[in-house]
Formats: structure tokens, C-alpha cells, sequence
């Protein structure tokens, strides 16, 4: 029987009775979706799903993204980012972000899978965004309201320096790009009002110098940071993760090297179900 059970009073839920091999009928998708709206992320155990399986799953959501733009993908499926991380390859997500805000359309939602990952450590922590909104003093959402911040590729800049010095990163920062967004935005589907600013990728407040702009910024990205706002998730193998990247962020915990961490991700561009 399908049965969620809510982690945190702010984000996240864990669903049981489901088999996301199986069940993919629309009545069991839109379950699945109605809980990533109300819980933000959403957590499956014991789901060992194939490639196959998890491109359709991300597909009954939305668009679905067709590569990443740093990052490998597992061997003939260009659309699975393959997360494989051990001594030798240390990951860059150990940081609070929200996936590619450098685009002009960030991502909707990921869905994250555990192939195999360290029986103590690896962890990944979500944070709510719209909480972190909610407790702001009624001052700061005035001063907020109405802001824009520039968004670029941020940390990203390290991977293109370690291939070809500082000439990839000025290419990248050409191809890439960079995109603006509000730092109060509307959730288009719950109508929740959440931060829209996050460390890795948010640069500047539009039409602020930096010496104004900083302070703002690192207060806010201070504030997202406490407990209140977050769920942890310990991973086991074939434990599934999905996220609605327009209202969280995560940090994946690097705290169990020399072990290896193998996960494999797909990204949803678009909500198909987002009638705005």
C-alpha cells in the first residue's frame, strides 16, 4: 500500500509500498508527484531500478535534461549523470546549491539514485527554501522583495581550470553563461514564496555594488544553513532521492573518503504538469 510518512516538520517524506520498476501507472505518478510538491524531496528504499527505469521515470515528470554540462555520464544513457566519487575523484558538491541557476531555466526536479554507496557516511542533506523564507523578519522580505541576483557558474570554474588552465574558463564562461533570477521567487504550483539564492552558483544583487551586495548574500546563505529548514538522508544501495530543485537545496556530505560513493542522477527541465 502506498504510504508516506513526513521526516521533518519543513522538508521530506519517505514513501513505501511502491515499486518505481512496477508501478508507474498515472494514478501512482501523480501520488508520487502530489507528495514531492507537498514534502519538497521525497525518499524511495530497495528500489533497484535499471538506466531504463529511471529515464521513464523522470519522463512520467517532465522534459527530460539531455547532459550535464561538467559532469560524465554512465556509459550509453548521455542523459544519467554518473556520480562516482572516491580518493582519487573528490566530489564538488559538498557545498549548498541549487542545480544549475546559471540557466535561464533551472531545472524543475532530479531524481537521485544510490548504486553503491558507504555503509556509514555520503549522507545528503536537503534544505527548504520556502521555510527559510517563512522565518525571515518582516523587514527582510520587504528588502527582498523585488531584488535580482546574477547567477553564474560559480565552482564549476575549478573543473574547466583543472582541463585547460584559465583560457576553458573564460570559453566556459562564454558557452555557459549566466542568467538572472528574483531572490524572492513563487512556487508555481504550491504558491509558497521561497529564497532563490544559493552559495555555489549566486554571485551579485543586481544594480548593488559588491561592498552592498555581500553582505546581503552571505547573510542569506548563512541563514539557509540551520537545521530547522534541512532533513539528512543516509543513504543505503538502491535508495532513490527526488528533489524539487526550484524550492530546495542540498549538500552532499564528503565524509567518507578513501571509500567510493557510485550514484546516478536524471534532471527534469520542465513540470509538465506546470499549466503557468
Amino acid at each position: 500500500m502506498f504510504k508516506v510518512e513526513a521526516i521533518t516538520p519543513s522538508i521530506g517524506a519517505e514513501i513505501s509500498g511502491v515499486s518505481l520498476s512496477k508501478d508507474r501507472n498515472s494514478e501512482t505518478i501523480d501520488k508520487i508527484y502530489n507528495a514531492l510538491i507537498k514534502y519538497q524531496v521525497i525518499f524511495f528504499r530497495d528500489q533497484d531500478i535499471s538506466p531504463e527505469t529511471h529515464l521513464k521515470l523522470a519522463e512520467s515528470l517532465g522534459e527530460v535534461d539531455p547532459g550535464h554540462p561538467v559532469y560524465p555520464h554512465v556509459q550509453d544513457y548521455q542523459s544519467i549523470v554518473l556520480l562516482k566519487n572516491d580518493a582519487n575523484t573528490r566530489p564538488d558538491t559538498d557545498d549548498w546549491h541549487k542545480d544549475l541557476t546559471f540557466k535561464n531555466n533551472p531545472p524543475f526536479a532530479s531524481i537521485l539514485h544510490g548504486v553503491d554507496v558507504p555503509k556509514v557516511g555520503g549522507d545528503t542533506l536537503w534544505a527548504s527554501m520556502s521555510a527559510a523564507y517563512d522565518s525571515l523578519s518582516d523587514g527582510w522580505k520587504e528588502h527582498l522583495d523585488g531584488l535580482e541576483a546574477i547567477h553564474d557558474m560559480g565552482t564549476f570554474r575549478n573543473d574547466y581550470y583543472k582541463d585547460g588552465g584559465i583560457e576553458s574558463v573564460n570559453n566556459a564562461l562564454k558557452k555557459v553563461g549566466s542568467a538572472v533570477h528574483k531572490v524572492i521567487e513563487t512556487h508555481p504550483i504550491s504558491g509558497l514564496k521561497y529564497l532563490n539564492v544559493n552559495q555555489s552558483f549566486t554571485r551579485n544583487i543586481v544594480n548593488d555594488s559588491q561592498g552592498k551586495s555581500d553582505p546581503i548574500l552571505q547573510f542569506l546563505f548563512q541563514h539557509i544553513t540551520k537545521p530547522e529548514f534541512q532533513v539528512r538522508f543516509h543513504w543505503q544501495n538502491n535508495s532513490i532521492a527526488i528533489w524539487d530543485n526550484r524550492i530546495t537545496q542540498h549538500y552532499a556530505v564528503c565524509d567518507y573518503l578513501p571509500q567510493s560513493r557510485h550514484m546516478q542522477r536524471v534532471t527534469v527541465i520542465n513540470d509538465k504538469r506546470d499549466r503557468s
